[in-house]
């Protein structure tokens, strides 16, 4: 499962991953570029032991007396006063940086490295400690001024012009990059996802709001403009989401059918009255006699969704200046009915409580099958919770993405505590096959040369007004549906 986790994603973040990399390789290949080439020089020297008449020792005293003090001989090779004989003394730490001299285990060689970027002085030097280094052992290893040396360094190897650098190694510097940049980028992408609250899956929805995830709307590219899913004669996929909602609220509430439900979300943004306005569609196409009701106050969107006038409409009717005759519009099919909000009022909260609201809606309840009412979002104001009080359903909206499992909760917190029925929640804005599904750009439709019915709902639908017929925004906003 784990496996499967990140491979979901990284297939999520696939473009970010790729960005990465292509960076990392650019500034290896600008780092190596920038960098200037070095090389190295070897030489190597054998360490020989004397007794104290002068003559070779046997090996196995030259061995046992040459690998006691070959360790500290390599030590003395990179020291000033060995380096101090081949250089000036202004260069004496440039070169002695510059020297690396190890022991041979086991043996009694030394292997001096003089690194440099240029060549041919690279192996001057080495050569040159190789003429300096042996003089330098043969005076500590005197016993007096008249004895000569019991040790005895040879050169072995010669050092040679080195051909080719050591540094820099661009395939090196390419693959060790490329695996930081996926180190990186990996680990980030798992702690952001790890640390990320929103809601994304219907699972999750469901199990933080504690309530049936009874829809999973995807995001159209154009659902921005078209807010409406006419549009393609009602045969796009995201129609087809809002049938299966229509068919997962009816099982839902077989025992206690819901007459009026309100229809909110946690916060702005999250797609509430594009539902609310889309579910009322295919419940008035299944000839349900739908009611639906702009009930936000402060940022009423229904009107415009519909092409309708919302100069006149619900704050009228409570506030008793015009009746519910005067101001209810129909809309598409005969069965659809929408009150707008009318003009934003100063209060409200104060008019969404009152007995004039409750009163309006045991009317519209009494006279249509369901009434749907789009409300504001619940945390930053109170009205839609007063409403859902009132009201024997509530769908709670939230958004892919942006809706965060606490803002669910708190939501969820603030229903139950006002004994509001939630009798399911709404997933919008799905990317295409985020959910595991076919996708939601994929269609089920007819072959060409099937015979199709004449479908009227799906024409773009004539817009009457109770009051206005020949409004002229309703007759324009008409035509673009």
């Amino acid at each position: 499962m784990q496996g499967l986790y990140y491979l979901r994603l990284m297939r999520a973040h696939w473009a970010v991953i790729a960005l990465t990399l292509i960076v990392s390789a650019a500034a290896a290949m600008a780092i190596t570029a920038n960098t200037p080439p070095k090389y190295e020089a070897q030489i190597s020297m054998l360490v020989t032991g004397y007794d104290k008449e002068g003559s070779l020792a046997t090996a196995i005293q030259a061995g046992a007396l040459s690998q006691q003090r070959v360790q500290s001989y390599a030590n003395l090779v990179p020291s000033r006063r060995v380096v101090g004989q081949i250089t000036s003394p202004d260069d004496v730490g440039r070169v002695q940086a510059a020297v690396k001299a190890e022991a041979i285990p086991m043996t009694t060689l030394i292997r001096v490295t003089v690194t440099d970027k240029d060549p041919a002085r690279a192996a001057l030097l080495a050569n040159k400690l190789g003429v300096a280094f042996p003089r330098v052992i043969g005076q500590l290893e005197r016993p007096s001024r008249s004895s000569p040396s019991t040790v005895k360094v040879t050169v072995v190897d010669q050092a040679s012009v080195p051909a080719r650098p050591i540094s820099p190694r661009p395939l090196t510097n390419l693959v060790i990059a490329e695996l930081i940049a996926l180190i990186v980028v990996f680990g980030a992408l798992v702690l952001r996802d790890r640390m990320d609250t929103t809601i994304k899956t219907a699972e999750t929805l469901q199990a933080v709001s504690k309530s049936p995830t009874i829809g999973v709307i995807g995001r159209e590219r154009d659902a921005q403009r078209h807010p409406l899913i006419l549009r393609d004669r009602g045969r796009s996929s995201r129609a087809e989401a809002f049938r299966a909602m229509r068919t997962n609220l009816q099982f839902i509430s077989v025992d206690r059918r819901p007459r009026s439900l309100v229809i909110t979300s946690c916060l702005a943004g999250e797609g509430k009255t594009s539902i609310a306005v889309n579910l009322a569609i295919v419940l008035a196409q299944a000839d349900w006699r739908v009611m639906i009701v702009d009930a936000d106050l402060r940022r009423p969107r229904v009107a415009d969704h519909l092409g309708l006038e919302g100069a006149a409409g619900l704050t009228d009717v409570l506030i008793g200046s015009a009746s519910l005759e005067d101001v209810a519009q129909t809309w598409g099919p005969p069965s659809l009915t929408v009150l707008t909000s009318g003009q934003i009022p100063p209060n409200p909260s104060e008019l969404l409580n009152s007995q004039g609201m409750c009163k309006l809606l045991g009317t519209l309840t009494e006279k249509y099958d369901i009434v749907i009412i789009d409300t504001p979002p619940l945390l930053p104001v109170t009205d839609g919770a007063s409403l859902a009080a009132v009201c024997d359903s509530t769908l709670l909206i939230a958004r892919h993405g942006k809706t965060r499992a606490g803002h669910i909760a708190r939501a969820t917190e603030m229903l139950s505590s006002i004994n509001a029925r939630v009798v399911g929640t709404v997933l919008n804005f799905v990317p295409t096959k985020a959910d595991g599904s076919y996708g939601y750009e994929d269609k089920y439709e007819p072959d060409d040369g099937a015979q199709r019915m004449p479908v009227e709902v799906g024409a773009a639908p004539a817009v009457s007004v109770a009051s206005g017929a020949d409004r002229p925004a309703t007759i324009s906003r008409a035509a673009d549906l």
